[in-house]
């Protein structure tokens, strides 16, 4: 009880907690002057003219179907309301400074990867069904396919944590590490240690967090604290207390690279509960992949595109001093690290989710915490199912945030009636974002099945192929499944209609969370 009672009051005195009270009281001061202003001016019939007008632009733009709608209904029950959020939050937005210096950084980067020709030519002729998804990746993250690297899939945080500690203690060179929340407790400390004395022995370390992400959970000037130790830190997209879009897109990612010689990516953060140090919403199932080999060079440059950003200058770093030679794994299979971007019309991260379940012959499992696909992701799994191909999905039983599971739950009808599979991890909160298909490809990163990971933030991960990990990520959903709940068609109707009408009706509002 204590620690939950320190958790809340550390909340509601954080900067997030401030921030948004603060720009919930600029929305209301605004709309109320707008009201107002369109009775004093008999405005109402041009606002009503406005609203048809953007109403007209949205149900003409290229977003998904889903995601119109919500924007439709806003507008046209709430005009004054709907109009502004519209001008903050819809589509892609990004502010031209971060979204420009984040492109130009990336390219700037992309320049140092080149594609082997023989992997790609030993791909095709091995896996020729599989090529087109790691074409796809290759074409339009620019992200090439390595052959010399070996992984080591972890199905929980406790698995991770004792690795990772041990990996940042033989670096010799540098430490990148990027994340979209840290959090001060045991796990945080016992890997703040390990950077501090790297910092001693001459290691670089740099770090990245999320504003955002951290803004509830690490104290304020925290950035500046771990500059002061030696530790180059910066804090992704800076919270501001104003009514400015750049807040809706944050740095999901989580990126460890070590002297390019090991490279960690997954679903755990630094903090507690990811390693089940301590219990918030009952047993917390994640997963990451460990990279060893050719493939960390790219991880390498991912972190490098952000932090050259963030530091705001590419012309004073040589990059090419970080890739440094390591050991030669031989072949493991087909490894492709990815990132996504909301800089760009790539959507390589709903697009890769598309490519592997469209491909499945067999079967594909599918593991997220939020399950609110949009209407092609959704197309695909049904489609999938209907194939004949066995499709399941694990999502959790204890929610971190209720109002989110509940749009989660109102997927499960038409898609059990399409013959998918869906289960609750019983024992708790099931944190994985894993996509697994046919023993033969596998996908292990940071994005959820979710408007804001598709479209809104950057994200990572990893495809790969013809690895034996890939078995384990098999076994490790099919334990889970074992333990967890199967949701039924009866299930779903036994669901009081008030919970059903509330579910449906939050669907609507999907894409504005």
């Amino acid at each position: 009880m204590g620690n939950m009672n320190s958790r809340f009051l550390k909340l509601i005195s954080s900067r997030l907690i401030l921030l948004v009270i603060a720009v919930v009281l600029q929305i209301m001061m605004l709309v109320n002057w707008i009201y107002r202003t369109s009775l004093s001016h008999n405005l109402s019939p041009v606002i009503t003219l406005f609203s048809y007008a953007l109403v007209v632009r949205v149900v003409n733009t290229s977003e998904d179907p889903s995601y119109k709608l919500t924007w439709c209904v806003l507008i046209l029950v709430w005009p004054i309301l709907g109009m502004i959020l519209y001008v903050l939050c819809a589509g892609r937005k990004m502010p031209k400074k971060l979204a420009d210096g984040t492109t130009r950084s990336s390219q700037y980067l992309y320049r140092l990867l080149r594609q082997d020709d023989t992997v790609m030519e030993r791909l095709e002729k091995e896996e020729p069904d599989l090529c087109r998804t790691f074409r796809y990746g290759q074409r339009m993250s620019q992200f090439p396919v390595y052959g010399n690297t070996e992984a080591k899939y972890f199905g929980s945080g406790e698995e991770l944590w004792p690795v990772l500690l041990q990996e940042l203690q033989k670096a010799k060179r540098f430490i990148f590490m990027e994340f979209f929340i840290i959090d001060e407790g045991e796990v945080w400390d016992s890997v703040l240690a390990v950077l501090k004395q790297k910092v001693q022995e001459g290691v670089e370390v740099k770090l990245i967090y999320d504003d955002f992400g951290c803004a509830a959970k690490l104290p304020r000037g925290y950035d500046r604290k771990l500059n002061e130790m030696g530790i180059e830190t910066y804090r992704f997209n800076k919270l501001r207390p104003a009514l400015i879009i750049q807040m809706n897109n944050r740095d999901h990612r989580k990126i460890v690279v070590i002297d390019n010689q090991v490279a960690f990516t997954g679903g755990v953060n630094l903090a507690d509960e990811y390693m089940n140090r301590i219990e918030r919403f009952g047993k917390w199932r994640d997963s990451a992949i460990m990279l060893k080999g050719d493939a960390v060079w790219s991880m390498t440059v991912m972190f490098l595109g952000m932090f050259s950003w963030l530091k705001g200058s590419n012309a004073e770093i040589d990059y090419t001093r970080y890739r440094l030679k390591g050991d030669d794994p031989g072949f493991c299979g087909f490894f492709q690290p990815f990132s996504d971007t909301p800089t760009d019309d790539a959507d390589t991260g709903v697009s890769m989710h598309l490519n592997i379940i469209s491909s499945a012959k067999n079967y594909v499992y599918l593991e997220t915490p939020y399950l609110i696909p949009n209407n092609s992701v959704e197309s695909a799994l049904t489609l999938a199912a209907q194939n004949g191909v066995d499709v399941r999905i694990l999502v959790p039983h204890i929610p971190d945030k209720r109002y989110v599971f509940y749009i989660t739950q109102s997927y499960y009808e038409p898609l059990i009636a399409a013959g998918v599979r869906i289960y609750e991890y019983t024992p708790g909160f099931n944190h994985c974002k894993n996509i697994v298909s046919d023993d033969r490809i596998a996908s292990v990163g940071t994005v959820n099945s979710d408007y804001r990971s598709y479209y809104l933030h950057f994200e990572d991960g990893v495809i790969f192929a013809d690895n034996e990990e890939i078995l384990r990520i098999r076994e490790d959903f099919l334990r889970a499944v074992s333990v967890s709940q199967e949701i039924t068609m009866e299930d779903c109707r036994k669901v009081p209609l008030y919970k059903r009408v509330s579910r449906r009706l939050l669907k609507i509002a999907t894409p504005l969370l």
